[in-house]
């Protein structure tokens, strides 16, 4: 036993544990900078302060990465689905044993003043069974039949998540897609994730701005319709059999487009978008049209492809107005610049903005940012860290701590590449795709980049439940890279 003990200790990736202890230990000072109160007075290793609770979480963070790191691998993967379904057991039942947290349902009181976010923990055993399903039926993520059947798996607790009124947390789960591109997932799935969110905020964006300084076609919906078409001839010069299809669809099409738009503006007034659309009906039945005569199915997905596009759009104002709820509206509509709220939604990013802002290249020191210290900025330890950084430490800080987690996301690709078996890769790839996620989630929002969805900064917010569900998915990945390594050396 100690042999195998020894043996663990020395093939366990020690560059990725000492990343991870100094993101831990980075974000333990933040918290400190962010929490602190000179008026309360009291030691930063208080117990009762915020500070010191967030070093206790760190300390039993690392019993956990311990723990985690004594269980054989084999042990881990063979409960891989069984960890699956109690987590997505207990995300069933949250909603009806959480009490409301600021309109949110997914936080269990477990006692003595303190509470867990099932949510967090989901992450790995999501993680898990879908790279226990991709290695045990040996799936070719290309073949839309096996992708949809490993999407199911992160789509239920998505819309459990979303059950307990967590949006943000929900949406944490689309990172599983960059995993399944390196699986085989083709890249036009990527490509129309990126399209739908063009045609989101484009069209919400302009939905009222009048094109060209005519009165009846709106910009947005007029520039949404063109994109579909211009997307979707692409698709077709990528995918289709021959060019000559691209050339006649794409220029045909442009060709009325243009001509409907210079006979709205100089000739009669009329909502030339409604042009555009008899092209997109065009479009769709002249690939259908070829996909039946040249029996090339590629065909058909393209102009379905441009069918759904057409629906997502005039779905957008639907999702605004009555599937989100009214904060959500909110920051939706600042972020795009529809609403200028500075003491409602966009008070979050505009103090965080300042925050940073007034860090300088070096910042303030430590405990001595003025935002931070006068509360002026909401949730600042945790949802909105990453601004105490940038103030206390400047662009010099903030720099360091992005080079420290692209560092690790690196670290972690290496790591998953060598992998044997498919499992192990999979794995991989979820971890760091989450990672990912969240780190360009949350500082892009704390810069008034992406919308306001409340994710926490891995190893840098404050919280247990964040940062046990963080160390789960890290160290149940290195415990599989150190059973390859001494596998490897027998």
């Amino acid at each position: 036993m100690n042999k195998d003990k020894i043996s663990i200790w020395q093939s366990l990736d020690w560059v990725t544990v000492l990343f991870y202890v100094s993101l831990m230990a980075l974000g333990w000072i933040s918290v400190c900078g962010a929490s602190y109160d000179y008026d309360a007075g009291g030691s930063i290793f208080d117990f009762a302060s915020r500070s010191g609770k967030q070093l206790m979480w760190i300390a039993t963070a690392l019993i956990l990465a311990v723990v985690v790191l004594s269980i054989d691998e084999h042990i881990i993967e063979s409960l891989s689905y069984i960890f699956y379904i109690g987590m997505m057991a207990v995300l069933l039942v949250t909603p009806f044993l959480a009490h409301d947290t600021k309109g949110s349902l997914s936080w269990i009181d477990v006692g003595g003043g303190f509470k867990l976010q099932p949510a967090e923990f989901a992450k790995f055993a999501t993680a898990l069974c879908v790279a226990k399903l991709i290695d045990g039926y040996k799936m070719n993520l290309s073949k839309w039949p096996q992708l949809l059947m490993a999407a199911t798996v992160f789509i239920i607790p998505m819309g459990l998540i979303v059950m307990q009124k967590e949006t943000g947390s929900a949406l944490v789960y689309t990172a599983f897609f960059l995993m399944c591109y390196r699986e085989g997932m083709s890249g036009s799935v990527l490509f129309a994730g990126v399209a739908a969110v063009t045609y989101f905020v484009v069209g919400a964006r302009y939905a009222e701005v009048p094109f060209w300084g005519g009165q009846q076609t709106m910009t947005g919906q007029f520039m949404v319709l063109s994109l579909i078409h211009v997307f979707t001839s692409l698709l077709l010069w990528v995918y289709g059999e021959i060019r000559s299809d691209f050339f006649r669809l794409f220029f045909s099409g442009l060709l009325v487009i243009v001509c409907a738009m210079l006979f709205s503006r100089y000739v009669m007034p009329f909502n030339a978008s409604w042009i555009v659309l008899l092209v997109l009906a065009a479009d769709i039945v002249y690939l259908t049209l070829l996909s039946f005569k040249d029996q090339i199915l590629r065909y058909f997905y393209i102009a379905l492809f441009a069918l759904i596009s057409t629906g997502f759009y005039y779905s957008v104002d639907y999702v605004l107005s009555d599937v989100l709820m009214p904060h959500q509206q909110t920051r939706v509509k600042v972020l795009l610049g529809l609403e200028d709220d500075p003491r409602g939604a966009g008070y979050n990013v505009i103090q965080a903005q300042i925050a940073i802002g007034s860090g300088g290249l070096r910042g303030k020191g430590f405990l001595r940012g003025t935002q931070t210290k006068l509360k002026y900025v909401p949730e600042q330890d945790t949802d909105f860290i990453f601004c105490t950084v940038g103030e206390e430490e400047g662009f010099l800080g903030c720099c360091a701590v992005l080079l420290l987690f692209l560092a690790l996301i690196l670290r972690l690709i290496v790591l998953a590449e060598h992998q044997y078996y498919t499992f192990g890769r999979v794995y991989g790839y979820c971890v760091l795709s989450i990672f990912l996620f969240h780190l360009f989630i949350n500082v892009g929002m704390v810069l008034g980049l992406t919308p306001v969805i409340g994710i926490p900064l891995p190893f840098f917010s404050y919280g247990g439940s964040s940062l046990w569900g963080f160390t789960l998915l890290l160290f149940i990945f290195l415990r599989m890279d150190a059973g390859r390594r001494r596998s490897q050396h027998k």
